[in-house]
């Protein structure tokens, strides 16, 4: 008997990348329902993908199908209430990034995947690169020592999505912090080993995507932008070590986007994309950068662990707690932009 997994919400996101890995997993899983409070658009997907169910509202579809597993493809705000919803109807739940939009969602969906026993994964696709998983094997082996220091960077020169609601705060909680800054702030952290934050201090500018300009993604309703266009902060850990973090949906610089990580210990340091390692051995300094890493659909990657992990019991490569954790920063940085002062955190 296959397993069954139902999609909630019909955007890119769901037709970019979860139904397509998901079917293409193999005869063990099928895609039987999706839902969308547009139910037109959820029957479009539905037909090009030929996924047989199709509701308007997505508990119904928790209902009557009896699934074994969930996407949560919706905007931020309907994170916390449809994933706990899906976990309390016995379903393992793979929840798009963010987790939630604040803390107490993030600890809330922890607490209900304990309670239920269920997987709660989130949607750090970039965790399962080929760089992540090298260099991870390079630390995991002591090459790089204590990682004390480390800068991450998600900066597009002008790279609001003019599709989607992604310059909505209400909707999605804030701007490139929350989108495509957490990413790299989840990849350097997992490469950290999640140190427990101690202290963030943020600041946050609404400069470019306030007024009308030109868009390498498309042309965003600048009218009514209610989001940060650009996120700067540092954080500190309880360990001693340190992050500085720079992100942007728009910013007058010279590549179109870098997402990046660079990583700084006493035995050697690392960027991740391309991959490269600074260590000083046998009186010289030598950089080591791999001639061949093996391409790979990060987004298969993930859903294919989501559902290896389902099928053999282990844990996830994402835990929820290591969401909570994210999501305390990420609204650390928010509220200490907004106070123009440090915020303490206490887990």
């Amino acid at each position: 008997m296959s397993m069954r997994i139902g999609i909630i919400g019909a955007g890119g996101i769901a037709a970019g990348a979860h139904i397509p890995n998901y079917q293409n997993y193999g005869p063990e899983v099928e895609v039987v329902a999706i839902s969308n409070h547009n139910i037109e658009k959820a029957e479009v997907v539905a037909e090009q993908f030929s996924i047989p169910h199709v509701f308007e509202n997505y508990q119904d579809m928790l209902n009557e199908m009896k699934l074994d597993a969930v996407s949560i493809c919706t905007p931020n705000k309907f994170h916390a209430e449809q994933t706990i919803a899906a976990l309390l109807a016995g379903c393992h739940v793979l929840c798009e990034k963010p987790p939630a939009i604040t803390p107490e969602e993030a600890a809330l969906m922890e607490a209900t995947s304990k309670k239920t026993g269920m997987i709660l994964a989130y949607g750090f696709h970039y965790r399962y690169s080929p760089e992540v998983q090298t260099l991870k094997k390079f630390i995991q082996e002591d090459e790089l020592g204590e990682i004390y220091a480390g800068t991450v960077k998600a900066v597009r020169r002008r790279g609001i999505p003019g599709w989607g609601v992604f310059a909505n705060k209400e909707l999605q909680g804030g701007g490139p912090l929350i989108d495509i800054g957490v990413h790299m702030l989840d990849s350097a952290l997992y490469l950290m080993g999640y140190p427990e934050p101690d202290t963030v201090f943020g600041t946050a500018y609404q400069k470019l995507g306030n007024r009308k300009g030109v868009g390498l993604l498309g042309e965003w309703d600048w009218e009514n932008f209610s989001v940060e266009d650009m996120a700067r902060g540092m954080i500190t850990f309880k360990n001693g070590s340190s992050l500085l973090l720079e992100t942007a949906f728009a910013a007058n610089v010279e590549a179109s986007e870098e997402m990046q990580v660079s990583l700084l210990g006493e035995k050697g340091g690392a960027n991740l994309f391309p991959l490269k390692i600074f260590q000083e051995k046998h009186g010289t300094l030598i950089d080591i950068q791999p001639v061949f890493l093996p391409k790979k659909n990060m987004y298969k990657e993930e859903i294919h662990h989501f559902i290896n992990a389902i099928l053999e019991g282990k844990q996830n490569l994402s835990t929820p707690h290591q969401g909570v954790i994210l999501q305390k920063i990420v609204h650390a940085l928010y509220g200490s932009a907004l106070k123009g002062e440090a915020v303490k955190l206490y887990l």
